[in-house]
């Protein structure tokens, strides 16, 4: 199976074909977690996997650029409710996604860093991993992935387990996040033309730490790039960590589902 670690068919994007793409994925056996950004994204997530007894999950959490200080759609992050969600049903497998975002909500970092922490707390609290966003800021003023590892060492000494999503740092930060004992997700921007930096770094991490993603509806892989991303599409991913690594693209599609397995504790 192709199990795509960070999906969003909980989005209007998919408000009037989701369950059409989900059928497709079940048929060709291919897994799926719908990926919370704010608390109505994270309930739409929910109530997908909900539908179903296998395939598909649901994450849940608070967007960096959605937290208190943003100019874009901001709420408040109350725990307890969060709380009452990871409650409500088996099919959260994971908080998120949460992390910093410099490039849309600079002014509010303070904020940012302080949910985040709040999602980490709560991640060592229910026992769940953390799907970790990470962006740069327009100026390279930050090193976001180097902020983020702070902020996870600073929450004392229980283990705090997750993927840093739609990786774009350099091969130092995955090595960090790996040694944090991380996963690290790639999504279809390995696909685009100029990324060799990051096919460097898919090059030299071990197969045992990716995961393969696609973050629909957005990062259209080659050869679909500019169109509405589909969850079907994660193959496509898989197949240039094979070609990159010169390695058989079946034991990609194995090990990267067995990597999500073991993260998520999918069943």
């Amino acid at each position: 199976m192709l199990i795509d670690s960070h999906a969003h068919l909980n989005f209007q994007d998919f408000q009037k074909d989701w369950q059409k793409i989900i059928t497709d994925c079940q048929k060709t056996d291919v897994w799926m977690i719908n990926v919370g950004s704010q608390l109505e994204t994270s309930k739409k997530a929910i109530a997908i996997a909900n539908q179903y007894n296998q395939g598909v999950y649901a994450a849940v959490g608070l967007h960096p650029i959605h937290v208190s200080g943003s100019t874009f759609h901001p709420e408040a992050f109350n725990l307890d409710d969060y709380r009452d969600l990871i409650r409500s049903s088996k099919k959260i497998v994971a908080l998120g996604e949460t992390g910093l975002d410099f490039f849309h909500s600079a002014e509010n970092i303070d904020n940012q860093k302080k949910v985040f922490k709040k999602h980490l707390n709560l991640a060592q609290e229910s026992g769940l991993p953390v799907i970790v966003h990470a962006r740069n800021s327009k100026d390279g003023k930050y090193d976001v992935y180097q902020e983020i590892i702070e902020v996870i060492k600073r929450c004392g000494d229980k283990a705090i387990k997750g993927v840093i999503h739609c990786f774009g740092g350099s091969l130092k930060d995955a090595k960090d996040f790996i040694d944090l004992g991380f996963y690290v997700g790639f999504t279809g921007i390995i696909t685009f033309p100029k990324t060799k930096d990051l096919e460097k770094v898919v090059e030299m991490m071990p197969l045992q730490k990716i995961l393969v993603e696609t973050d629909c509806p957005y990062l259209a892989p080659v050869p679909h790039r500019g169109e509405r991303n589909i969850p079907q599409y994660v193959e496509f991913v898989a197949r240039r960590i094979a070609e990159i690594k010169q390695i058989d693209y079946n034991k990609v599609v194995k090990q990267t589902a067995e990597n999500a397995i073991k993260l998520f504790n999918l069943s």
